[in-house]
C-alpha cells in the first residue's frame, strides 16, 4: 500500500524537526519534504504532489491561510491542514474558507496527528477537538447545515454517550482518559466504536451530533 505522502511547511526548523518526529515512526507515513515560507510550500506542492501538506498560519512572504487557498485552487487532490496555536473561532473560520481539510494546535500528541491526517486523506474535515465546539456554529453555518436542535438520545452505551460528550467538548484523548481514569488506549477503543456504530468519521460530526441529541448545548 503506497505510504501517505507528508509535506511539512513552518518558518522554525524546531517546529519541522518536532513535526518530523511525531510522524516518522508511523509506517504509513511519509514526510516527502519541508518548506520555510509560503512561497517555498507552493513551489514544493508543485514538485513534490504530496497527498497532505501540514502548514503553519504565520509564514513569511505567504501565510498558511493564503498557502491553502491557493493548494485549495491549484492542486485540489492535496490536502492542507492548518497548525496553529489559535484556538478561537475566527482562525478556524478563516482556514476553513480558505480551504484548509483540517485544523490542528500545534501542541497535539502524535495520536490526534494521525487521526487528522487520516481523516482528510480520506476526504473528510478535521477539528481539533480543542476548538470544534466553540468554532462549530459558525462551521455549520458556513457548510451549510442549520443550527441543530436537540433530539432523543443516541443508541449508544452510557460510556460511549460520557466519551462523545467529552470529545464533543473539546477534550482530547489524553484528556479523556485522565478524565475518566482509563488508558488512552481504552478512549481510542470507545471512539472507534462510536465511529462505526453512527458512521460519522469526523471531529466535527460527532460534535453536530452531540448537539443534536442534547449531549452539549448548541452554540446560542
Amino acid at each position: 500500500m503506497e505510504p501517505i505522502r507528508l509535506l511539512v511547511a513552518d518558518d522554525h526548523a524546531l517546529i519541522r524537526a518536532g513535526i518530523r518526529s511525531l510522524l516518522q515512526g508511523i509506517p504509513e507515513f511519509e514526510i516527502v519534504g519541508e518548506a520555510s515560507d509560503g512561497l517555498e510550500a507552493i513551489e514544493r506542492v508543485a514538485a513534490l504532489r504530496p497527498h497532505v501538506l501540514l502548514t503553519d498560519i504565520a509564514m513569511p512572504r505567504l501565510n498558511g491561510l493564503m498557502v491553502a487557498e491557493r493548494v485549495a485552487n491549484e492542486f485540489p487532490d492535496v490536502r492542507v491542514i492548518i497548525l496553529s496555536m489559535h484556538a478561537n473561532e475566527e482562525f478556524v473560520g478563516q482556514a476553513v474558507r480558505a480551504g484548509a481539510a483540517g485544523y490542528l494546535l500545534k501542541d497535539a500528541d502524535s495520536t490526534e496527528l494521525e487521526l487528522a491526517i487520516k481523516a482528510v486523506v480520506r476526504g473528510e474535515s478535521y477539528l481539533t477537538p480543542a476548538v470544534s465546539k466553540q468554532a462549530m456554529a459558525s462551521y455549520m453555518e458556513l457548510i451549510g447545515e442549520p443550527r441543530p436542535k436537540v433530539a432523543p438520545a443516541d443508541p449508544l452505551t452510557p460510556r460511549q454517550r460520557e466519551i462523545l460528550r467529552l470529545i464533543a467538548e473539546g477534550q482530547t484523548t489524553k484528556g479523556i482518559a485522565n478524565t475518566l481514569k482509563i488508558s488512552a488506549k481504552t478512549v481510542e477503543t470507545h471512539r472507534a466504536q462510536i465511529i462505526e456504530r453512527l458512521d460519522i468519521h469526523d471531529i466535527p460530526g460527532l460534535v453536530r451530533y452531540a448537539m443534536r441529541t442534547g449531549l452539549v448545548p448548541p452554540e446560542k
